[in-house]
């Protein structure tokens, strides 16, 4: 997904002030005059849309993005519930290519919402969004960590072994943990047991604390705002 440093280059944003501006030239003409109640509502909602989508933006979690997506999906519909009402008033037959042109607009901004939505919300990232270069590491350090256990687990060793490939496999596998050793030097973050995790809800720094049976597992350090937590045992 293509990283944006404003939300003023959102595609979505771009098509929802496009939105409200077609809405406004709409509620502009002589057909909706005297119909003030339905004129400042529309407008109100259609600048809805943008407003949300940069708020989120700005509010820098991808849990509060989603969340200003959402309203600014509603407020779509919102837009497209009143130019039904507007025609069920009447008087609005040469409006009809214009709120035709409204509702199409509002249907292309919540499809792209639907679907920045949905990205997010399947996101490895689910604290903040705005990355400086160290956390990039991190996240980048965990995934490949990740990789490695599970391609070099016990069991695709056992099946090397049954396929006559064990020395391929060995080779393989001395080469990415190299590559994963280059990348915990690059990154500032080493295997040994004073170094810990990466919080799996917020993406945070990891502090050693101890249950009411007094064992120790990792706590995220934002604690109680945030409550990850991983087994003791976890090192990545």
């Amino acid at each position: 997904m293509a990283t944006y440093r404003q939300f003023e280059e959102i595609p979505v944003w771009q098509a929802a002030i496009e939105l409200a501006a077609h809405v406004f030239d709409l509620t502009a003409r002589p057909a909706f005059k005297y119909r003030g109640d339905l004129v400042n509502q529309i407008r109100r909602a259609a600048l809805s849309v943008s407003n949300n989508i940069a708020e989120g933006y700005e509010r820098g979690t991808t849990n509060d993005l989603i969340h200003f997506l959402y309203i600014a999906r509603g407020s779509c519909g919102e837009t497209r519930s009143m130019t039904h009402f507007a025609v069920r008033l009447g008087g609005m037959d040469e409006e009809r290519e214009a709120i035709e042109e409204v509702r199409a607009r509002c249907e292309n901004v919540s499809r792209q919402l639907f679907g920045w939505i949905d990205s997010l919300q399947n996101s490895d990232i689910k604290g903040v969004r705005h990355l400086n270069d160290q956390t990039r590491r991190d996240y980048a350090l965990t995934a490949a960590r990740k990789d490695f256990r599970e391609k070099f687990s016990p069991q695709a060793a056992d099946a090397a072994c049954a396929a006559g490939t064990l020395d391929t496999f060995a080779r393989e596998k001395l080469e990415a943990l190299m590559a994963l050793k280059d990348l915990e030097q690059t990154t500032g973050r080493t295997s040994n047991a004073d170094k810990a995790p990466i919080c799996p809800t917020c993406g945070g720094k990891m502090v050693k604390r101890h249950d009411t049976h007094g064992r120790p597992f990792w706590g995220c350090a934002a604690y109680p705002n945030c409550r990850g937590s991983r087994n003791w045992e976890t090192r990545c």
